[in-house]
């Protein structure tokens, strides 16, 4: 979520918002052109009948060949967590074909049509929403599916899904939280790039979905001077007894221990009014000792589910997995498990997105008709330093699973 910063900030914001950037690229772009989104109504089914009895051929597009470590070792994840699942579908055969699409979204276009061309029922990946949405844009006439690993709301729509843990789904997990605890009045505090108006607006309609009320917004440059320019104003709100929580789009980099210290010092902090954030404020572990994140809510996966998952990889790979690289595995998974259950429709939107849902390495998940993926995350927080589940994720929508 950060932006440019200039050159009079601290070093350490300067290196914390180029790291961050460099993974938050990967989670949410700006698209052009969307297929839809989360407010569009669904359209017709997309996507072509299978024989379940046969091979059904799955194509993953990943972005290897950049050259950058973190980008390949992603890339690697990513395949690997799909082989995996390939290889756990008993009962159904799936015939998986890799693609490396670099981080260029015309390379990720023109794999997708090699696959389409080589009898890909389905396209899983890519990663970067603008590659996923010229995907889904190219390969709509050829009426194939996509289940895109990005995060990017703005995206879904018509043939495009989206695997990834979105804003609005951790907004609406927390938000719904809140007003069960008797936090209905959420004043948001969102950064002014792309990811930070993209949580904004997700938390303003979790507020308006839940039955709570918006106290107020103030948004601010990823910048140390942006943050202290905003800080009165949030002060002043939260002062007022009308604020009953926070919620923070702040990165959990630079912009998060610096924007909650500032609030701390001016008296403000969970105790007056809820601390939320829209990011794992567990992350990186030094975050958790931080005096001014302890009691702030925020949502994580299944930490069970994630550790299970993340030992059978080490065991069969001999390296640590990427964060997102279960994203591939439910994807494969997914489709396995329709498959297996003789679902003629395993790949087409219908099928994808029955309400039962899916068992995922992150917990449960469903594809909603708009294209979004509901996930169940649990409420934690941090205190004494550790962290403390609130409220469990949720284990299942019944149905099938995998």
């Amino acid at each position: 979520m950060f932006a440019s910063v200039t050159s009079r900030e601290p070093t350490w914001l300067r290196r914390a918002a180029l790291r961050a950037g460099a993974v938050m690229s990967a989670f949410v772009i700006a698209a052009c052109q969307p297929t839809g989104g989360s407010d569009i109504a669904a359209g017709p089914e997309t996507g072509q009948l299978i024989d379940p009895s046969q091979p059904v051929q799955v194509a993953l597009l990943v972005p290897g060949g950049t050259g950058a470590p973190n980008v390949e070792w992603l890339a690697r994840s990513l395949k690997n967590s799909a082989r995996m699942a390939a290889t756990d579908a008993q009962g159904a055969t799936i015939d998986l074909r890799i693609y490396d699409t670099g981080a260029d979204s015309a390379q990720a276009v023109a794999q997708a049509n090699a696959a389409a061309d080589a009898g890909a029922k389905i396209i899983i990946g890519p990663l970067y929403a603008e590659a996923a949405n010229a995907v889904g844009n190219a390969i709509a006439p050829r009426n194939i599916n996509v289940l895109s690993f990005s995060n990017n709301s703005e995206i879904a729509g018509g043939n495009v899904f989206i695997l990834g843990n979105s804003f609005a789904n951790v907004a609406d997990r927390l938000v719904g939280y809140g007003v069960k605890q008797g936090k209905k009045n959420v004043y948001v505090v969102a950064e002014n790039d792309v990811a930070g108006q993209i949580g904004g607006r997700a938390i303003e309609t979790a507020i308006a979905r839940n039955g709570a009320r918006l106290a107020g917004r103030s948004n601010h440059a990823v910048s140390v001077s942006g943050i202290d320019a905003v800080t009165p104003q949030i002060t002043a709100a939260a002062a007022s007894g009308k604020v009953d929580a926070i919620f923070m789009t702040a990165n959990n980099q630079a912009v998060l221990p610096y924007l909650t210290e500032k609030l701390t010092a001016a008296g403000i902090n969970s105790q007056v009014s809820q601390f939320m954030g829209l990011t794992r404020w567990d992350e990186p572990a030094s975050r958790i000792s931080l005096a001014q994140l302890q009691n702030g809510w925020f949502a994580i996966p299944d930490q069970g589910l994630k550790q299970q998952f993340e030992a059978r990889y080490r065991a069969a790979y001999g390296e640590e997995p990427h964060e997102l690289a279960g994203l591939a595995y439910d994807g494969v998974a997914a489709v396995a498990s329709l498959v297996r259950a003789g679902k003629r429709n395993a790949v087409t939107s219908t099928g994808l997105t029955q309400s039962s849902g899916f068992s995922g390495v992150n917990g449960v998940f469903r594809l909603r008709n708009d294209g979004t993926a509901q996930r169940a995350l649990a409420v934690a927080a941090i205190r004494g330093n550790q962290v403390v589940i609130l409220d469990p994720a949720p284990k299942g929508f019944g149905g099938y699973g995998f």
